[in-house]
């Protein structure tokens, strides 16, 4: 088998999306792998959360409270100097996004396969963002003003405002799906040249920064949308 059909039969079988089990309801709703690995992500920061937050301190608080104030401080601050303080009520949703995202990225480290590597993963995250930069418009505006900002700067550009709707979703989801995929691919591709131990500097790039990094622009992208939205 040549290097090119061995690198897509694996690729095949990583945008295959397994189906871990059914849920017996409803003629029978299949859950794929993505979803069990999400759930998992979801039970493991909950705990973290949980683990972290307990005894917390006003006064003379310990080195542990101190490293968590300043993350999600400068996470915080971060995104409010971004999307200022009208933007400060979506500001949970961005960070909560930044740690899944960065968090389903590397996960693969451990032998999980990464959610973001499903396409319906990364739709879905796309969907919620820009439902959630629709809805802050409109809830700035109001209902009249926000059907007349797509006639904004000129009635001539309303069709092109209207088919950003659909543009900017489908540019975030295939933005981070393509990227993890395509650092997958690159991998394979660097493994099959110099064999599976010269390859872990590249691992440390692609696995991990690449990953931190597209998690940084998913929700860039989406803060900014949404600031151009509240103006």
């Amino acid at each position: 088998m040549s290097i090119t059909e061995e690198l897509a039969e694996k690729l095949l079988e990583e945008l295959n999306c397994e189906t871990v089990f059914t849920i017996p309801i409803f003629g029978g709703i299949p859950i794929a792998e993505s979803v069990v690995v999400t759930w998992i992500i979801m039970a493991a920061l909950t705990l973290l959360s949980v683990i972290l937050v307990r005894n917390l301190q006003v006064e003379n608080p310990g080195r542990k409270q101190q490293v968590l104030e300043m993350t999600i401080g400068g996470l915080y601050g971060f995104f409010e100097d971004l999307m200022g303080k009208e933007g400060k009520r979506y500001i949970p949703y961005l960070i909560s996004v930044a740690i899944y995202i960065g968090v389903a990225n590397l996960i693969g480290i451990i032998g999980f396969k990464p959610p973001t590597k499903d396409l319906n993963a990364t739709a879905a995250l796309a969907f919620m963002s820009i439902v959630l930069i629709e809805y802050s418009g409109f809830h700035k505006k109001g209902g009249k003003e926000f059907i007349k900002s797509f006639a904004e700067p000129m009635a001539l550009l309303t069709p092109m405002n209207i088919l950003e709707l659909f543009i900017r979703p489908l540019s975030l989801c295939m933005r981070l799906f393509g990227n993890i995929l395509g650092s997958f691919v690159v991998m394979e591709l660097i493994k099959s040249v110099v064999g599976p131990i010269l390859p872990i500097p590249f691992t440390m790039y692609f696995d991990i920064f690449d990953g931190l990094i597209q998690a940084y622009v998913f929700v860039f992208l989406t803060s900014l949308f949404m600031k151009e939205a509240l103006e």
